[in-house]
């Protein structure tokens, strides 16, 4: 009887631990470098408690300056940078020296580094032109996603463009000439209409394919095991909309999504319609496995003193997200006769609002984020 007891005490041991381990928060990329695993560890713990706050081009640009080194302007303001690094690779694909916002890749390099050897996390989005047409990403010609599948006519092309990304990828190294992990969000904003990749342009088969083919490339023809793949919508309104054009958990490791508000929204209705789909996403990474992130918003020019403490932070702080950031500081564009930022700097009118914002114990920022080494185990 003790015998048999004790063998019924073992075997549920086993059977806790084995689920225990089938449940480990692990990458779709099983030969992740150890600093990959360990940041995707820690970027899921943290999102039990913490938020972390990210920026587009900090380092690169604010309103009314340009490359001034160290500086920030969110840390004109609170004496701290984000914690999270935001940048775009459009451009990479034609070799060129600057991106599709004018930074020079050589200065994006130095920033990547930078912001990683301070304890900050990089993301890359990827903004790239049409290759069947060349066009801007903003060309919808229709059946382009076909044209760079295999057997298709710019898939060559196409895969040149990829080669021309990893090579930039493989140069972001770190003091220890490690690879530097970074959350890869490529075709970003899948359920909109307004890329070449996007809803009105393609389908979500092809999509599927096109993604697929993309992060198996980088993993296992340029040997990329630095990269968190992040998935990423617009606006949706349920988990069927989500996940149309969903490729599969084993090549996603984040499920995200954007949305900004706009003058002709209201405060009430942002903060409604942010919580539903946070609602769905959370849910939906949990049942999945996976990190949540609330990957770009804002209110452009923030025109609301209090946007941050009344409104995005109202949207936000019932669920595990694991990091929100807001888009660039590009500050008076001629191009769109406005101003065109996102974050406060001195003297903007949500200025103060923001440092509330920032005393959020919540909310964690780059000095609190580089006590937890989240690139080690």
């Amino acid at each position: 009887m003790k015998l048999n007891l004790l063998f019924t005490l073992w075997c549920i041991t086993c059977f806790a631990s084995s689920s225990k381990t089938a449940n480990a928060q692990l990458l779709s990329n099983k030969n992740a470098s150890k600093e990959t695993v360990a940041l995707y560890k820690n970027l899921n713990e943290l999102s039990k408690k913490h938020i972390l706050f990210g920026h587009q081009d900090d380092l690169a640009y604010g309103v009314n300056w340009k490359y001034q080194d160290k500086r920030s302007d969110i840390k004109d303001i609170v004496n701290d940078y984000p914690a999270v690094y935001g940048w775009d690779l459009g451009r990479i694909e034609h070799n060129s020296l600057k991106n599709i916002d004018n930074v020079p890749f050589s200065k994006m390099r130095k920033y990547i580094q930078d912001g990683y050897k301070r304890g900050g996390v990089i993301t890359l989005s990827w903004h790239f032109d049409n290759p069947l047409t060349s066009g801007s990403s903003w060309d919808t010609t229709k059946n382009t996603i076909a044209a760079i599948l295999p057997g298709g006519k710019k898939h060559e092309l196409y895969k040149s463009w990829l080669d021309n990304a990893a090579t930039f990828m493989h140069s972001l190294k770190g003091g220890k000439d490690e690879a530097i992990p970074i959350l890869f969000r490529p075709f970003h904003e899948v359920t909109g209409n307004w890329f070449w990749w996007g809803k009105s342009a393609t389908t979500p088969k092809e999509f599927k394919e096109a993604w697929r083919f993309t992060i198996q490339y980088l993993r296992e023809h340029k040997k990329l095991n630095q990269l968190i793949i992040v998935y990423n919508v617009n606006d949706f309104a349920n988990e069927q909309e989500f996940l149309a054009c969903y490729p599969g958990d084993e090549w996603v490791d984040v499920l995200s999504f954007d949305k900004y508000q706009f003058e002709n929204e209201s405060k009430k209705d942002f903060i409604n319609t942010t919580r539903h789909q946070l609602e769905i996403l959370t849910k939906l990474a949990k049942n999945k496995n996976k990190l949540a992130a609330f990957a770009e918003t804002g209110f452009e020019a923030i025109p609301d003193s209090h946007w941050w403490t009344a409104t995005l932070w109202p949207a936000i702080k019932d669920y595990p997200l694991s990091y929100v950031l807001v888009w660039r500081n590009a500050g008076y564009m001629p191009s769109m006769k406005k101003m065109h930022y996102y974050a406060p700097y001195k003297g903007q009118k949500s200025e103060n609002d923001f440092k509330r914002f920032y005393q959020n114990e919540k909310i964690w920022f780059e000095k609190k984020l580089a006590l937890k080494n989240i690139y080690q185990k």
